[in-house]
């Protein structure tokens, strides 16, 4: 007798379903019809039309108290927090006691059976009526407890879900300027050496700048597009470092829109550059390889080295990266560091797309 809430978890709730489809007039004619046709059950055979009469008469009555009774219970405040009981025991009473009056005026009226005469009947019918009362309270406040705990769920979903955006934007802040101050830090060391190489980066930079704040409202870019901006890094560090840093990439065909973070794969590749290149006067081989692995998707990112010369070096980046793919992919994902045959591995297991 209540009408239900749809609460999405994205933006404002829509109209509730059954208050848009009418369902709470349906549940309301459906309860009182079942109570008219039970009332002319008792009295079948012996009141003739008029018994029937004054069965949708009370079916008819009870629409319109419980209608009442139900305004009332939404809007006084009688009837809420804890101490409503009381009151909402009295109120049924009440509407009995109304539909009461009400049933017997159309006794007075049709007299199905006879003039009305004595009181006998009075307390069998304010205990029936009670009885229909109470149940359709209970229904009632059975219908209004779900549809505050649909609200109350999809609150709680809208929440999480802004504080989960709220935690990956905060990561993906933490990446880009540490990023970027790196860069800068390498113009600034080009400028007097050579210009034009500087010009060249700056120009990869605005680039990857761009990249970046596109990037940077949306949870997952597609792989082509992450690619790319790791091509443009590479090629700020190739001026940095010329022959030192020798690159291989490898993307196994149809992977091009397989999403990934922003600067996830960005910031495995300045890692292995960091760690490999930097670290070493030949400098670093620097593989990134893309492929199928079953039911996933393997990017991974490798360099010449060894994790045990620099221990605690890429937690923090590390960890980052892991929170922005849980957040952005969920569990289906990972991301993991290993070493091999003198190659420095990270592995990230993307769920393939459908």
């Amino acid at each position: 007798m209540l009408s239900s809430t749809d609460t999405t978890a994205h933006g404002a709730a829509p109209v509730p379903p059954m208050r848009r489809t009418g369902w709470y007039w349906i549940l309301q004619g459906a309860g009182w019809s079942a109570v008219a046709l039970f009332n002319l059950s008792l009295s079948m055979g012996t009141g003739g039309w008029r018994a029937a009469v004054v069965s949708v008469w009370g079916a008819l009555a009870g629409l319109l108290v419980s209608d009442l009774w139900h305004r009332l219970l939404k809007r006084h405040p009688a009837f809420r927090g804890g101490a409503r009981w009381p009151y909402v025991a009295a109120g049924i009473v009440a509407c009995a006691a109304a539909e009461t009056v009400l049933v017997y005026a159309a006794f007075l009226v049709f007299q199905p059976f006879g003039a009305p005469h004595g009181v006998a009947w009075l307390p069998y019918a304010l205990m029936f009526w009670i009885g229909q009362f109470f149940a359709w309270t209970v229904c009632y406040q059975a219908a209004l407890s779900m549809r505050r705990a649909r609200h109350a769920e999809a609150t709680a979903l809208r929440l999480e879900l802004h504080a989960k955006d709220v935690e990956l934007r905060a990561l993906q802040a933490q990446v880009n300027p540490h990023f970027f101050f790196n860069s800068l830090n390498s113009v600034r060391a080009l400028i007097y050496e050579d210009p034009e190489a500087a010009a060249q980066m700056i120009d990869q930079l605005a680039a990857l700048m761009r990249y970046a704040l596109q990037s940077g409202h949306a949870d997952t870019v597609p792989l082509s597009a992450e690619l790319e901006a790791v091509q443009a890094y590479l090629a700020i560090e190739r001026i940095r470092f010329e022959d030192r840093l020798r690159v291989q990439v490898d993307v196994e065909g149809g992977l091009e829109r397989v999403p990934v973070p922003p600067m996830a794969l960005q910031t495995l590749v300045e890692n292995a550059v960091k760690y490999g290149v930097e670290q070493s006067a030949t400098g670093s081989d620097i593989r990134i390889r893309a492929c199928r692995d079953g039911n996933a998707i393997r990017v991974e990112v490798a360099n010449i080295g060894a994790i045990r010369r620099y221990p605690n070096a890429t937690q923090v980046g590390l960890a980052n990266a892991r929170k922005r793919l849980a957040l952005a992919l969920g569990g289906q994902s990972s991301l993991e560091l290993g070493e091999s045959d003198g190659w420095v591995r990270a592995t990230l297991l993307l769920p393939a797309m459908a």
